[in-house]
């Protein structure tokens, strides 16, 4: 038994008070076809079938899911999204940072608590693989839900763009000399629970815990109700006090759980408005080119299915409500004082041999042969040499220490970023242009917590950690085309807990058959800054998760 398992069971006994019981999952990976939008092409399911399933657990459960590959042509390897994997970094999921690809005919077995409630989601964390369907709700559910009480049932809705190729054939043209512009594939379409007509059934007098899960590739959403408001109650997986919206923007991989009352005397259906927000910034009064709203789809709460289902809904001004205002249901002060500061200046930027890339501090992430948690592991104290991981953006931080990051924005969109590992206390997150931060801003003493953030063109967002879960996490734009053009960076969590920790045996098979290295710096050399083999040039060509019998 490897030490990071052991501390895991201590942690599972500890949040149950005694072993609580264990979901298994058998999943094979498979290519299947399907037409959500009503134009069929090939997606990836689980088990033969498309839209994948969910995961579902109760707090102190033991979630095991055996995944093989059966693409036959595409490693995979799966991410937990908002899972902080406290003491089990190795399932984290994240290809080249916490395990090797996955290649086809092989398997790997992830195994994790489920020691915080919420609504979460899983997906691929392979070369911009889950825009091509494998993605799914993982829905963690709480005996002592504080708002148990007030709602009858709970659905799920998630809510995406959607485009017709896959993604090896859009990055093959985004990723390209010619493209000055840094202009990112467009989707096709927007659909609701993947395809489905949007329509869901309910009963009057009735209120309803409504889990939205935005898992696009690229763009956020709005979604508005016909006369009826949302009680917000829960933000990625984060209890917040009770706050009335009328309207909300769900940027890619956030969540919102919010509570909706169908009316005692209702007497129609409730359409409802999911617009794809395709703009740079849609609160600027004076946008370089005029908004638009093209792809929207109008969802349905339907209270008879004998009346009309055709309704629609109209929305005058995109305005929604501040997602960094709300008020953490436990009311936890901000973290302090701060011990170290991470700044990260994110903009476009173009690669030595003019391919476009995006970069933070003016540096674009580039992969590795050795997945940046092995070589935490193999490196012994000289694994908190940041030099040692590779051009992956890498900044380490001690045990326990408060780390404050910000982010500046100095591109002229709306990004949304997203830190594995943690859900981090969202201090500030002023309007467009406010510029780059200082350290005189004013803070929120009473932040909200959230895993992904969307910060504001020409302006910033500063948030904390406490740095109590030793492991190895990407920081990242979770604008998928974005982590492909390499808007991503690592940090390496409480290094000096991460020597020695062994990694499951199925998952060194996996790098074996791909030929990987699975101890040492960044090229898998045992001398820490012998960097002969690192890998210093983004590819030129883009093959994804694209597999070889030569790999």
């Amino acid at each position: 038994m490897h030490r990071g398992y052991l501390y895991f069971l201590l942690a599972l006994i500890q949040t149950t008070g005694s072993l609580a019981k264990t979901v298994n999952y058998d999943w094979n990976v498979t290519w299947e076809f399907a037409s959500p939008d009503g134009f069929g092409r090939p997606v990836i399911g689980i088990n033969g079938a498309w839209p994948c399933p969910k995961i579902e657990a109760d707090v102190g459960d033991l979630v095991i899911i055996n995944l093989n590959n059966q693409l036959g042509n595409e490693t995979t390897g799966l991410h937990f999204h908002g899972i902080n994997q406290v003491s089990t970094n190795e399932m984290d999921g994240a290809v080249g940072v916490n395990q090797c690809p996955l290649p086809p005919g092989h398997s790997v077995k992830y195994r994790f608590s489920a020691d915080t409630p919420g609504t979460y989601w899983w997906h691929s964390h392979s070369m911009g693989q889950y825009p091509d369907g494998l993605r799914g709700p993982l829905i963690i559910h709480d005996p002592d839900d504080p708002y148990e009480d007030d709602y009858d049932e709970e659905v799920i809705i998630t809510l995406s763009d959607w485009y017709r190729d896959e993604t090896p054939t859009l990055m093959t043209t985004m990723l390209n000399p010619n493209n000055t512009n840094f202009a990112p594939p467009i989707p096709n379409s927007t659909i609701i629970n993947e395809g489905g007509d949007g329509h869901i059934s309910v009963e009057a007098g009735k209120t309803y815990r409504l889990r939205l899960i935005n898992w696009s590739a690229m763009f956020s959403t709005f979604i508005q109700f016909d006369s009826i408001n949302m009680d917000v109650i829960s933000i990625d997986a984060t209890y917040v006090k009770r706050q009335s919206a009328k309207q909300l923007r769900i940027s890619s991989a956030q969540r919102f759980d919010v509570l909706v009352t169908i009316p005692k005397d209702a007497d129609k259906n409730y359409p409802f408005l999911v617009a794809l927000d395709m703009n740079q910034d849609f609160a600027d009064p004076d946008p370089p080119r005029p908004l638009t709203w093209t792809l929207n789809v109008t969802g349905l709460l339907v209270t008879d299915s004998d009346k009309d289902k055709s309704g629609t809904l109209t929305v005058q001004k995109f305005d929604p409500y501040d997602d960094v205002t709300f008020a953490p249901h436990d009311e936890e002060n901000a973290y302090g004082p701060v011990d170290r500061r991470w700044i990260l200046d994110f903009d476009y930027c173009f690669d030595v041999n003019g391919y476009p890339r995006a970069c933070f501090n003016d540096t674009t992430y580039i992969a590795q042969k050795v997945p940046a948690l092995y070589s935490a592991a193999s490196l012994g104290e000289n694994n908190t040499k940041v030099d040692a991981y590779g051009q992956i953006g890498a900044f380490v931080v001690e045990e326990n220490e408060i780390l404050e990051i910000v982010i500046n924005n100095r591109n002229i969109a709306i990004h949304p970023f997203h830190l594995h590992g943690h859900q981090f206390q969202v201090l500030a997150r002023p309007e467009s242009g406010a510029g780059n931060w200082s350290v005189d801003v004013d803070i929120n003493e009473t932040p909200p917590r959230r895993d992904t953030v969307a910060v504001n063109p020409e302006s910033y967002a500063v948030f904390r950690i406490k740095a109590n879960n030793p492991g190895v996490f990407l920081l990242h734009c979770h604008v998928e085309w974005h982590v492909e053009m390499g808007l991503t960076a690592t940090l390496i969590e409480a290094p000096e807990k991460l020597r020695d920790y062994t990694i499951p045996e199925d998952h060194i098979d996996a790098c074996e058959a791909m030929g990987i290295p699975t101890s040492g710096n960044a090229a898998g050399n045992e001398e820490w800054d012998d960097t002969d083999g690192f890998i210093t040039v983004p590819p030129t060509t883009y093959t994804g998760s694209l597999y070889t019998e030569d790999d």
